[in-house]
């Protein structure tokens, strides 16, 4: 008998995510929205507000032409089925809907530094997504939360507080195979490649003169190429690249990764984009401590994350009744 699943998208690195792991799911009805939220949050959305975050903007325009361009079936909101099971990208906001079905939290990528907010948040039960990203998995609301390595496995359960009897380590779709980036079409070769960020469209600090300065002095005279974050004020990023780092390359769209793999160094802020750097054996400059990020490095699995986040959500429809003790132990004698 079909069962029906719900996948909450976000970010276009989200969709594409959840678009990979649904894929192992023909025997059952998979339907797609944007990210949601219940209450004020959803009023401010409904307005035209938050057009900053994965609930509306730029982000949320992005996923829904993904989704229909491939042609997949849209539940805004998930109210027009009873869903068996909910995928779902982050958990900083948790609608009530899906607050008492199977829920499968999937790591997007690298959460955001531990700042002053992710402390109020923490011991002052202040709302999760005060502090964005940086409270990935502390909602603790979900079955299951599949990270990308036992090292963040270990930094979700001693810095976010998540049980370890909710994590399964599986690797997480478009960080698992970077390798294959290698082969490109991309035109530029050994560069210093920065990959900006949309700290001030996220009301963050930044300094970005200041920023430009570093990296001029890291690239020391080797070309530089900017890629601009997708949700970064184009025209403003591009006046400053210009006026204080003249000569740059700057391109505002593109594959990220196959523009690292052309490159010899890389600078980023807070972005993912150091794991492919690192995993691709590229110099990386991060705001984040670089031994860290290599602890913390996505598993390498050849592109077969999405069908291991897929078989977890396949045994909870199989068992209604399941163990969580024994689903995490079989999985992992699965993946060792």
């Amino acid at each position: 008998m079909k069962k029906k699943i719900l996948f909450i998208c976000g970010s276009l690195n989200q969709t594409t995510m959840m678009h990979q792991i649904s894929k192992y799911f023909d025997d059952h009805d998979c339907y797609f929205t944007p990210y949601y939220a219940d209450g004020i949050i959803n009023y401010a959305v409904s307005k035209g507000f938050l057009n900053f975050s994965i609930l509306n903007g730029t982000f949320r325009k992005n996923t829904e032409k993904y989704l229909n361009d491939n042609n997949l079936k849209i539940d805004y909101r998930g109210q027009n089925n009873d869903y068996d099971l909910v995928y779902t990208c982050a958990d900083l906001i948790y609608p009530k809907n899906i607050r008492d079905k199977k829920v499968i939290l999937v790591q997007e990528g690298m959460t955001d530094p531990e700042n002053l907010m992710f402390y109020l948040v923490k011991y002052l039960k202040l709302p999760r997504w005060l502090a964005s990203t940086s409270t990935m998995g502390m909602s603790n609301l979900y079955d299951f939360f599949c990270v990308a390595s036992y090292g963040y496995r270990d930094f979700f359960i001693k810095r976010k507080s998540v049980s370890p009897n909710k994590i399964i380590v599986t690797g997480i779709p478009n960080f698992d195979d970077f390798k294959k980036y290698f082969d490109n079409n991309f035109p530029y070769k050994n560069y210093v490649l920065v990959c900006t960020s949309d700290a001030r469209e996220t009301f963050k600090f930044e300094n970005r003169k200041k920023f430009l300065k570093q990296c001029l002095d890291i690239a020391d005279g080797k070309q530089l190429i900017f890629k601009l974050h997708p949700n970064e004020k184009f025209d403003r990023a591009i006046k400053e690249i210009n006026k204080y780092a003249p000569g740059s390359l700057i391109f505002t769209d593109g594959n990220t990764n196959e523009m690292i793999a052309n490159c010899d160094t890389l600078i980023t802020q807070y972005s993912s984009t150091s794991f492919v750097g690192l995993a691709l054996g590229k110099e990386v400059y991060s705001y984040f401590n670089v031994d860290e990020l290599k602890r913390l490095l996505p598993l390498q699995n050849n592109g077969t994350s999405a069908e291991r986040i897929a078989r977890v959500g396949l045994y909870l429809l199989e068992n209604p009744n399941f163990n969580s003790e024994k689903v995490i132990n079989e999985f992992n004698l699965r993946t060792t």
